[in-house]
């Protein structure tokens, strides 16, 4: 099998037959027979698996994954890469956003350099509107000053990676998946080029809270700064703490009489009290924080049925 073509399915029926011929036919450009349409079924609510089914006389390269319930996009990816055969693999959203014609391009990158892992396609200018531009470019600021893998801006799902590269990023075992990090985390000679998104037809199924969902995912699968923070805040709170403590010490010792501690020491006391347990949290925290990433032992998704 020479190529794997990836890509998920969520409300995506309005798509599909544009995107089957412009996919099948970028792959004769390439002039590559032995291919197979990866296309895992992520509890998508329309008839996306049904119409699929029924074209698989016309296309029998299809090979649909029907997973038992919605596991999230990042983790049907990572389905549809695990029964994935060829010696190439294209992950690609199916939304027509993004033309089915970069893997020419993807594909004749690879054919320049034979030392090449994996070319993907980046965004040089975020589409959107005013908040979806600058929230977008937020995020992937955080993400790069929070971790220690260092994420390419405005990524694109679509890349051509090679098998060692698929096989090397399926041996990951993490249970919060964010494919952004793990896609750079794992290495390997990676080369992005500059693709110009198009305007989806619809609303997008990545709504505000599955956005802000998937940056939480994103800092807490690969960072523990924040737990870093707390723990320096609490140091922080305490050291000033003691020092408001002296300071009352020494004003009673020399006004005496004069400086009623009261309410004020209590005050000062609790805050101490606060910073030591915001410290202790911060510890506890980082612990807990790396015991969880190893023990969770669930599979991230279940195939209900494979139609091949």
């Amino acid at each position: 099998m020479k190529l794997s073509v990836v890509t998920t399915l969520y409300r995506s029926k309005p798509f599909l037959e544009v995107f089957l011929k412009e996919m099948t036919a970028a792959i004769k450009v390439l002039k590559i027979e032995a291919y197979e349409l990866i296309f895992v079924n992520d509890g998508s609510p329309d008839d996306s698996l049904a119409y699929l089914l029924a074209q698989k006389e016309q296309y029998p390269q299809l090979k649909l994954i029907d997973l038992s319930r919605n596991f999230g996009h990042h983790y049907a990816i990572q389905a549809g890469l695990a029964h994935s055969k060829g010696e190439y693999v294209f992950l690609i959203d199916n939304d027509l956003e993004t033309s089915p014609y970069v893997i020419v391009d993807y594909y004749k990158e690879m054919g320049k350099d034979s030392t090449l892992d994996v070319v993907y396609g980046y965004q040089e200018t975020r589409k959107g509107n005013f908040i979806e531009k600058n929230a977008g470019s937020l995020f992937w600021h955080a993400i790069n000053k929070l971790s220690d893998t260092k994420i390419p801006h405005n990524l694109l799902t679509e890349r051509l990676m090679t098998r060692q590269y698929v096989d090397a990023l399926l041996q990951l075992q993490d249970a919060n998946l964010f494919m952004g990090g793990m896609w750079h985390w794992i290495g390997f000679n990676q080369k992005g080029l500059p693709v110009k998104k198009g305007v989806r037809e619809g609303a997008s199924t990545y709504s505000i809270k599955r956005r802000a969902e998937l940056m939480l995912q994103a800092i807490t699968s690969f960072t523990g700064k924040p737990l870093e923070w707390l723990f320096y805040f609490g140091i922080t709170i305490s050291f000033f703490s003691f020092l408001f403590i002296l300071y009352l010490g020494i004003e009673k010792l020399i006004y005496q009489d004069e400086v009623q501690l009261g309410w004020t020491s209590i005050v000062a006391i609790n805050v101490l009290i606060l910073g030591v347990i915001s410290t202790f949290l911060g510890i506890i925290g980082i612990y807990i924080y790396k015991i969880f990433r190893q023990v969770q032992g669930r599979p991230n998704s279940i195939v209900k049925k494979i139609y091949e």
